[in-house]
């Protein structure tokens, strides 16, 4: 307890409410361009900071930074666009721990949710409302190491499982942990190219070939707008 909550326990006082604030480094509306609920007009929330390094990232520029946000603003600033969708994204936004409050308090404001996440940190306490997409690391993205497998028993039909695949080694790898895991029986499996790395038209052959039962995967904005930042 701080001082001043003793403070305002020894007088009888309510103890002031510290609100959670998070580091962010924009907020921008665009279309989804991955998992279910691609194509809807979507508010993005990108929060600053991540603990991994993955060969392929294409939001470096929001490892450093930002600016800090109140609850109360965020949801001021998201509720200016107008947009149902809501997607909470990083770097790694659960380095944050008040990304449990923000994404509570989206939910209980009505929007749809979803948590675009590495995986790597504990998913346990994330609002049931919200929909997790997990992007599990492979082997080419230098940091395999790091996925806590713990988090896939939490997952439900609601969330959605991603694996980002540089080559034809980390698809093999990626198919061995769906079949073994059974993970198509728990939610639906994306499998998406990297971007420049494997021809998208590859990647479609080899899951027909293997008739793997999971959802291939471009990237929307990619396609629309490049590597423009903030789309």
């Amino acid at each position: 307890m701080t001082d001043a909550a003793v403070a305002a326990a020894d007088s009888g006082a309510e103890p002031a409410i510290v609100e959670s604030r998070l580091k962010l480094t924009e907020i921008f509306h665009s279309l989804q361009g991955e998992a279910d609920a691609v194509g809807w007009p979507t508010v993005f929330i990108r929060l600053t900071g991540c603990p991994l390094r993955c060969t392929y990232c294409d939001t470096a520029y929001a490892f450093y930074g930002g600016e800090w946000w109140t609850l109360e603003s965020i949801l001021h600033r998201v509720e200016g666009f107008g947009a149902r969708h809501v997607c909470v994204t990083g770097g790694e936004p659960m380095a944050q721990r008040a990304c449990i409050d923000l994404l509570r308090a989206l939910c209980d404001a009505g929007y749809q949710v979803s948590l675009e996440t590495s995986g790597a940190l504990d998913l346990s306490a994330v609002d049931s409302r919200v929909s997790r997409v997990v992007d599990l690391k492979t082997p080419d993205s230098n940091e395999c190491a790091r996925n806590r497998y713990e988090n896939l028993a939490l997952l439900t039909a609601h969330d959605q499982l991603k694996f980002v695949l540089c080559s034809r080694a980390d698809y093999e790898w990626a198919k061995c942990i769906v079949l073994e895991r059974r993970l198509h029986e728990c939610c639906t499996v994306l499998f998406s190219p990297s971007h420049r790395q494997i021809a998208p038209r590859d990647l479609a052959e080899w899951i027909l070939a293997d008739r793997l039962p999971v959802r291939f995967q471009l990237q929307l904005h990619k396609q629309l707008w490049g590597d423009l930042p903030g789309r």
